[in-house]
């Protein structure tokens, strides 16, 4: 049984154009003006007046992670259903071994926390959080199950690497075709700074969160990183990155040659650090991830970098947690676990937030989140774009169906969204993966169809 497509505008990072969409099994097999006559096994939906994006890719989940004496709210089964209902058709999460295990060990624990449990396609990064002679023979192994990308940190004791780790296993990926993304912030003056506001009295505070993680400690990380990839000559990826200071510093090492690519979040484009001084702390400790969210001004100058080509994806770090975890931290703000849900709304707030109020066209939503992170991470053309022989992964967009976001509604077990409330504009209709119609009018109709993604080299 075939499928077409009818009467909607395929999106891709370069046009946006009226077109048919022929789906042949897990396939595009045509796209066409007008295709006045579906041949006889040809099941039509008429999409009129709808955007057809490609499927998109969330480069950036924590599914099933024990991570501050507690394990996120989402697993892979209902982070990735969370996925398909806001239309991720492909997830990539963090295998994370713990210092002193192997990355065979990490990768066969992610393999036993998602096989058969996704319904959306899912691959992984592999997390370095250590660095010797064992990790850098294990490299070939990890590149020959399809993982050609990883991710260093430069905080939080348990993950991070001292500044030659970091150039040595940047100089061993280099040498296979490996990209690796950084988490950055100053881990030492991090430190210093909870330890001056925990002696001030302020442990209970939410509001000390953004105080002990300010934005010229990111921008300062983000500097040392690119000085280190600057020593290896090597392209780094700069993840969730929220301000102004971190992009002048990656602005700065483009224009010595360097190459960098950029992630944001949803998060950073569209809440401010106004919301950690909300005086009730419940509310307050919702917002809470790292780095932090930043002022309205910040938030304006990444969506000039999404519009400029300056910021490559915008994955969601999904890292979540229910208000009763959030209650942990309740007299020590260092332990209230951090991250927000939002694998399920990105879609619709990047269109909502971006499209709808002309910050960025279309052609940018889909070159965000969809076409680059599909050749950034080794997908392409298979993932991120809608064309023939590419997989049948569509978005169908509706943008004159507008609703209101309630974490009550969500498929996430987080039991709220950050976004409580917001409006959007316009909705997702449907959801194809790989073909076969996944979610339909906001109820998920598919099942556990998740495909694991071997992944080839960086193609960006």
């Amino acid at each position: 049984m075939k499928t077409l497509l009818r009467g909607g505008f395929v999106v891709s990072a370069r046009s946006c154009k009226r077109a048919d969409v022929l789906i042949d099994g897990e396939k595009v097999e045509k796209i066409g003006h007008v295709m006045a006559d579906a041949p006889w096994d040809t099941q039509v939906v008429d999409v009129s007046g709808c955007y057809l994006f490609p499927g998109f890719i969330d480069a950036h989940t924590h599914f099933d992670l024990d991570v501050c004496n507690t394990t996120t709210a989402d697993d892979f089964d209902s982070g990735t259903r969370a996925a398909i209902r806001g239309g991720t058709t492909s997830i990539i999460d963090f295998a994370c071994p713990n210092k002193g295990e192997t990355l065979a060990h990490g990768l066969q624990l992610w393999h036993q926390k998602s096989d058969g449990k996704c319904w959306c396609d899912y691959g992984y990064h592999m997390t370095i959080d250590d660095w010797n002679d064992g990790i850098e023979r294990e490299l070939d192994d990890m590149f020959a199950a399809g993982i050609t990308s990883f991710k260093m940190y430069l905080t939080y004791p348990a993950m991070l690497l001292p500044d030659e780790q970091i150039y040595c296993a940047l100089r061993a990926l280099k040498a296979r075709g490996g990209i690796c993304g950084f988490h950055c912030e100053n881990a030492g003056v991090i430190d210093a700074k909870i330890a001056e506001l925990k002696a001030a009295g302020r442990a209970a505070d939410v509001s000390s969160h953004p105080l002990a993680r300010p934005d010229y400690l990111e921008a300062e990380a983000v500097n040392r990183v690119l000085r280190i990839a600057q020593a290896v000559d090597t392209p780094v990826v700069i993840v969730h990155t929220t301000n102004r200071a971190a992009l002048a510093e990656i602005k700065a090492a483009r224009r010595r040659g360097q190459t960098v690519y950029v992630e944001t979040c949803p998060q950073y484009l569209l809440l401010d650090d106004s919301l950690y001084y909300d005086p009730d702390w419940a509310r307050a400790a919702r917002y809470v991830c790292a780095p932090p969210l930043r002022t309205p001004d910040d938030a304006d100058a990444l969506w000039r970098a999404i519009r400029h080509n300056e910021v490559q994806t915008v994955s969601t770090d999904h890292c979540s947690f229910t208000p009763e975890q959030k209650d942990m931290g309740r007299e020590d703000f260092t332990k209230i676990p951090g991250g927000v849900p939002g694998v399920e709304t990105r879609c619709e707030l990047i269109y909502s937030g971006g499209v709808a109020k002309k910050r960025i066209t279309l052609r940018d939503m889909c070159r965000v989140l969809a076409e680059n992170p599909a050749k950034l991470y080794g997908l392409y053309p298979r993932k991120g774009i809608i064309a023939p022989d590419s997989d049948a992964d569509i978005v169908v967009y509706d943008p004159k169906a507008n609703h209101v976001l309630r974490g009550a509604e969500l498929a996430s077990r987080a039991l709220y969204t950050p976004f409580e409330g917001f409006e959007t504009v316009g909705s997702i209709r449907s959801v194809y993966l790989r073909g076969k119609l996944a979610v339909d009018r906001g109820e998920v109709v598919g099942g556990r169809d998740g495909q694991y993604l071997m992944r080839e080299k960086c193609m960006l």
